[in-house]
């Protein structure tokens, strides 16, 4: 959970608000509803969504995804699991009562643990979530950034390093660069996949 929490701040805070709700997702349809854990990652997501659409100008989406963000979010500490709630229930019903505020003043960063994430601040776990992400929004095939990620914590759990493990972290680190990772990462992907079935042909038994 915290590794996932910690890695959907991270992204939000990057700006990337739309992949932050993506972050989060697999991990809430996975808790039961009602319970703390699930309104918190529900009430972060609808949080997400409504400055996703208010940048977007759909002022109607951002306000009806604010007043649901703030009934997920109600009751639940001041700080809970480490996030600081007080500043998005705030904005929150400020954005539901005014959606163009957000062309007046950026909304509040996350904390987790009194930091604004940023990438630096993450794991090797959170990182590997926060990747999966981001390349959903370039476009990349998930069965393509699974088998990467999947290499990347081989590499992760044999050495604690590897070509792989790199550029699944220069994915999320690398911002002005992410086009060029991400093709990188898929060409390694597919020589890997290459290299795997080779290996798996020589064991195979003749005719």
């Amino acid at each position: 959970m915290d590794d996932v929490l910690r890695a959907g701040v991270a992204v939000y805070n990057a700006g990337e608000h739309h992949a932050a709700h993506d972050v989060w997702e697999e991990r809430w349809l996975a808790l039961e509803s009602g319970t703390d854990d699930e309104r918190l990652l529900h009430g972060l997501i609808q949080f997400t969504a409504a400055v996703h659409h208010a940048h977007g100008h759909n002022w109607a989406g951002a306000t009806g995804l604010a007043e649901s963000a703030q009934e997920y979010l109600a009751g639940l500490p001041d700080r809970y699991r480490g996030v600081a709630l007080d500043p998005i229930r705030r904005f929150l019903a400020e954005l539901a009562a005014d959606p163009e505020r957000i062309e007046r003043a950026p909304p509040p960063m996350l904390t987790h643990d009194g930091v604004a994430l940023s990438f630096a601040d993450l794991d090797a776990e959170a990182t590997l979530a926060a990747a999966r992400a981001l390349a959903e929004e370039l476009g990349m095939e998930a069965a393509v950034i699974d088998r990467a990620i999947g290499y990347a914590r081989e590499e992760l759990e044999e050495a604690g390093r590897g070509p792989m493990l790199a550029l699944v972290f220069d994915l999320v680190r690398e911002e002005r660069h992410r086009g060029l990772v991400r093709q990188r990462l898929v060409q390694r992907v597919e020589r890997r996949r290459r290299r795997d079935r080779d290996v798996e042909g020589l064991f195979e038994p003749g005719e």
